[in-house]
């Protein structure tokens, strides 16, 4: 599937309905967590966030989430001996809260597809580079290693294969000369913060699905 470009958060709109259920799958400070929450808010999303689910103990979107009442549930990997016995306990809380659709928000732990299958086309991940360019790890890092003029970020459906599912949305974002790892970055999450309520809208009306 070619990848689709962002023109303006105003290009999708909330559908009509039952709000749809949101689970979140966190690692880090939440920021695009709160962008979701906040298009939420405003009523640019038909949705509801009814779980954070987060394996970082110290991960600041756990207390973003209980800021909104929104249970925030720690489950830690270390835990569990297999990937698939922790894929497990986070099926058990999305089940446990009727969760409908799942967002990876800086989400550090790649799914087994006993996972993926449990939610087939409705999981959804945002990565820091137009992919398929710069999948995995250190994307930003990637980007600037390799002298590329354009970055940016992507909204996706999750799959198997990493960062390899159905393009949603992707937004550009100019690597300028003096940029570091953490100028760009930054550029880019602000970038991520419009991008992921957009697509997830997308997603919602099914409009850019491959099927």
């Amino acid at each position: 599937m070619p990848p689709k470009s962002l023109v303006s958060p105003a290009t999708s709109s909330p559908q009509p309905g039952p709000p749809a259920r949101l689970g979140i799958l966190a690692s880090g400070s939440g920021s695009n967590f709160a962008a979701i929450q906040q298009a939420i808010l405003a009523q640019q999303l038909n949705a509801e966030i009814r779980c954070v689910l987060y394996n970082i103990a110290d991960a600041h979107v756990a207390k973003r989430a209980r800021a909104h009442n929104i249970p925030a549930i720690f489950i830690d990997h270390k835990a569990y001996k297999t990937r698939l016995a922790f894929d497990t306990a986070l099926l058990q809380q999305l089940l446990q809260h009727d969760i409908e659709w799942l967002l990876l928000a800086g989400w550090m732990r790649r799914l087994t597809t006993t996972f993926i299958d449990a939610y087939p086309n409705k999981i959804l991940n945002i990565h820091p580079s137009l992919l398929p360019s710069f999948p995995g790890l250190h994307a930003v890092e990637q980007a600037l290693a390799a002298g590329v003029t354009i970055s940016g970020c992507t909204v996706h459906i999750v799959t198997a294969e990493l960062d390899s599912g159905p393009i949603l949305a992707q937004a550009a974002v100019p690597v300028l000369r003096d940029d570091t790892t953490q100028t760009l970055h930054a550029r880019i999450q602000h970038q991520e913060h419009h991008l992921y309520p957009h697509a997830l809208n997308l997603a919602l009306s099914r409009r850019y699905f491959p099927y």
